[in-house]
């Protein structure tokens, strides 16, 4: 039986909550993520089999969601997992393989890979089911298109959808070309700019807004369901918390963003992904530095080196690169001027640069940032040109914002 479109925004004024703490000053103290209210959605899941999509950010008070809701007496039925693993510690790309817990023996099953949205067996044993991990606000961090397939598959089978949001730390940038559909892959779904200024919480309630829960479906039998109508969507917001709220990041979204400074830096610098160039996986310092080991500027130097949990088959492995290194850098939102400035110094010594082209336009969602450097266009007139359509996007997720 289907039903109306739900989508409910829990109160973010709190009668009983638990305080998420950190190790930091920069205002975390005052934020209660949407995990710490438990008052306002542990009611939903009373008798209840409750799947969660969850990882190691999942965590209240240095306990893990799963630990707190099962000493809540939650029916915790699966936990699905999304890229880098459940407890985060697979490395960008690497498989990631169902299993079982050991800790409480219950089922894992993996959401990234060949089989990224769970499956109707699994979803029919359901009632509820909750995304509860930490983004950092790009379009190509994949934890929002694990969502996105989990989201239909809840709308599908009637399955409720619980969004336990958490801040951006990127939320202040919005920045980057809204991504062509030519161009989507699991590293960009949606037409939305690179840097796209949303919580989780605020980018499902536009998914479903604007009837984008389609995308991805195979066939077109899939895509005339009416899906919209099927799912029943509550976001659980994030308390004392804006759009201009600085928030420092409790524990590390995945194995090569550690710390803020990577936070910051990796809109800038994960363009380098599709190029000979090392950002430094398989270092201390990934997506703090970059470098090659024989076309470079800059004198810092660094040997990447294979790590099972964070780096496997590191770029440059056990190779001397020099280059830059950001450890005391500023760079916030999209810069463009690091990327281009390596991208001619390979240009001048006749190398190539985009070695990964088609990459490279699922990264920035468009050939145009590709072809327009290749055409010797600066920063400055790459940019104006999807100036137009941040405006729209700006008008479009209007309706969707939670946070001020």
């Amino acid at each position: 039986m289907k039903t109306l479109i739900l989508i409910a925004i829990l109160p973010m004024v709190l009668s009983c909550s638990i305080t998420e703490k950190s190790d930091n000053n920069t205002g975390n103290q005052d934020v209660l993520v949407g995990a710490a209210q438990v008052d306002k959605y542990l009611p939903l899941l009373e008798g209840k089999a409750v799947g969660l999509v969850v990882n190691q950010t999942s965590q209240v008070n240095q306990q893990h969601i799963v630990d707190l809701l099962l000493s809540h007496g939650v029916n915790i039925k699966y936990i699905f997992a999304p890229e880098h693993g459940f407890r985060g510690d697979h490395g960008a790309g690497e498989k990631v393989s169902s299993s079982k817990d050991p800790k409480t023996g219950i089922d894992i099953i993996s959401i990234y890979g060949k089989n990224k949205k769970p499956t109707a067996d699994v979803m029919n044993s359901l009632d509820v089911m909750i995304f509860d991990i930490q983004d950092v606000g790009t379009r190509f961090y994949t934890y929002i298109s694990s969502m996105h397939y989990v989201m239909q598959a809840a709308a599908e089978s009637n399955v409720k959808f619980i969004v336990l949001d958490r801040p951006n730390p990127n939320i202040m940038y919005i920045d980057g070309p809204i991504l062509e559909d030519e161009f989507r892959s699991f590293v960009g779904m949606h037409p939305i700019p690179i840097l796209h200024g949303l919580t989780v919480g605020e980018l499902a309630q536009m998914i479903l807004g604007e009837k984008w829960l389609t995308i991805g479906l195979e066939s077109a039998e899939q895509q005339t369901k009416d899906l919209m109508s099927r799912l029943d969507l509550t976001v659980i917001p994030v308390a004392n918390y804006s759009r201009e709220t600085p928030y420092s990041l409790p524990v590390p979204p995945s194995p090569n963003l550690p710390n803020d400074l990577s936070i910051n830096l990796y809109p800038s610098l994960c363009f380098f992904e599709a190029t000979p160039i090392s950002i430094g996986r398989g270092t201390d310092l990934p997506f703090q530095v970059v470098g090659h080991d024989k076309i470079n500027q800059g004198n810092f130097k660094f040997t990447p080196k294979a790590n099972p949990h964070s780096a496997p088959y590191p770029k440059l492995e056990e190779k001397l690169a020099t280059g830059e290194t950001f450890t005391s850098s500023n760079v916030r939102g999209l810069e463009l001027s690091i990327f281009m400035n390596w991208y001619q110094l390979f240009d001048k010594a006749g190398v190539e640069f985009f070695e990964r082209p088609e990459f490279m336009d699922k990264l920035a969602g468009t050939d145009k940032i590709r072809t327009s450097i290749l055409a010797g266009q600066t920063a400055e007139q790459i940019k104006q040109q999807w100036q137009a359509g941040l405006q729209n996007y700006l008008a479009k997720r209007k309706p969707y914002l939670i946070y001020q």
